[in-house]
């Protein structure tokens, strides 16, 4: 018997099943493997992007009785030109656009609601990105610049032997991993497998022995490199990274809805995706961004990591500690970006952010994203404008 997953949005990986296994899989698993199956259908993409914890194992993240971050409703703003026909050809599902912490612009679409607990897929990388300089900064991490298997001994003589922790932060392993989403044989899609089946993400992650170059020359983008930097924090604190998010960043921003981790069948956070929140609250967190961490996070932690960092190629977007920066940033202007169309958009010297939520399965194409960025732009440019 076969059954097909689809995994990071465009690729069909057959995995055969023996009939003798599935008798023995309990029916939470089947289920599971059924549901990922049609995860990026055309007619599901939309209502599965607001229900993963009903597809994947998760975890939810309690926030005890924080209060929540304030954000006030402002003037309400007229949308540049165009901005109704770029919703529509990039299926957008929410967007929640901040001046100055106000509100201006909120709307949601394709049957979405506010209260929707949306996938972040890559955008959780930044969120890991500023754990990583509050454990810096209280000294659990001595360095960026120590080697992983300070904290993940078992990580010897694997593809990550040499690397560091600013190699991990910068995509700069080196390591050999194949981020072809077409290719059903690659690497990404074996991990997607290892999730989607409740396997052991450190058990793959162990698995990888081969490096293409010596670590830290070269930027080059591979997913993986995220999980080993959650590998690393566990590692330093002997805690798993649901709690030390909750605890580190989310409760001190003070959120609105409980959010959640997609888990491996370990409890293991997927940390390089796996985020569940309200698109309010991932501008919330854009907000504390965009004030240089409001005093709640580390801002010279803020300013490295949305500085470039990795030795990108010239003219191309560029890349800091798990967050990106445009080819031809203006001034504080930085975000994180997610597969299908996940943005928080930070225009740093405005006091701007944009939090936007998609499921464009026409996120490939090569004009999208400068498109997109383009479009965060005139939103901003019309603000200031009526300032």
């Amino acid at each position: 018997m076969k059954r097909f997953l689809k995994w990071a949005g465009v690729a069909l990986i057959a995995i055969t099943v023996p009939a003798a296994a599935l008798a023995v899989w309990n029916r939470e698993e089947i289920a599971r493997l059924l549901a990922v199956n049609s995860l990026f259908d055309a007619d599901r993409i939309v209502s599965n992007f607001s229900e993963m914890e009903e597809l994947f194992l998760t975890r939810d993240m309690p926030l005890g009785e924080a209060p929540v971050l304030p954000l006030l409703e402002g003037p309400p703003l007229t949308p540049p030109d165009g901005y109704e026909t770029w919703v529509q050809d990039r299926a957008v599902t929410s967007i929640v656009v901040l001046d100055q912490g106000q509100i201006v612009l909120e709307d949601y679409l394709l049957g979405t609601e506010p209260t929707d607990r949306r996938i972040s897929w890559s955008v959780a990388k930044s969120y890991l990105s500023v754990l990583t300089g509050i454990l810096l900064a209280e000294g659990a991490i001595d360095s960026i610049d120590d080697p992983v298997t300070n904290y993940v001994p078992e990580l010897a003589g694997t593809a990550y032997d040499q690397a560091t922790l600013r190699d991990l932060l910068t995509m700069s392993s080196g390591v050999v991993f194949d981020e072809d989403y077409l290719d059903p044989n690659s690497d990404i899609n074996r991990m997607g497998r290892v999730l989607a089946l409740g396997q052991s993400m450190d058990g793959f992650t162990s698995g990888l022995t081969e490096s293409e170059r010596a670590p830290g020359i070269r930027w080059n983008y591979v997913s993986i490199d995220t999980h080993v930097i959650g590998m690393v924090l566990r590692g330093a604190t002997g805690r798993e990274i649901p709690d030390l998010l909750a605890e580190k960043v989310l409760a001190p921003i003070g959120l609105e809805e409980t959010p959640a981790y997609i888990t491996d069948g370990h409890g293991v956070a997927f940390v390089l995706g796996g985020l569940l929140m309200t698109t309010r609250d991932y501008a919330r967190f854009g907000r504390i961004i965009a004030q240089d961490g409001a005093g709640i996070l580390p801002a010279d932690w803020i300013k490295a990591s949305t500085t470039p960092q990795a030795n990108t190629m010239p003219g191309a977007r560029q890349y800091g500690y798990q967050w990106w920066v445009p080819a031809d940033a203006r001034e504080g202007e930085a975000f994180a970006h997610g597969i299908y169309g996940q943005y928080i958009y930070i225009d740093r010297s405005r006091d701007i952010v944009i939090a936007m939520s998609a499921a464009d399965r026409q996120f490939r194409w090569s004009n999208v994203q400068p498109g997109n960025i383009e479009m965060f732009r005139r939103i901003s440019d019309t603000l200031m404008e009526r300032r």
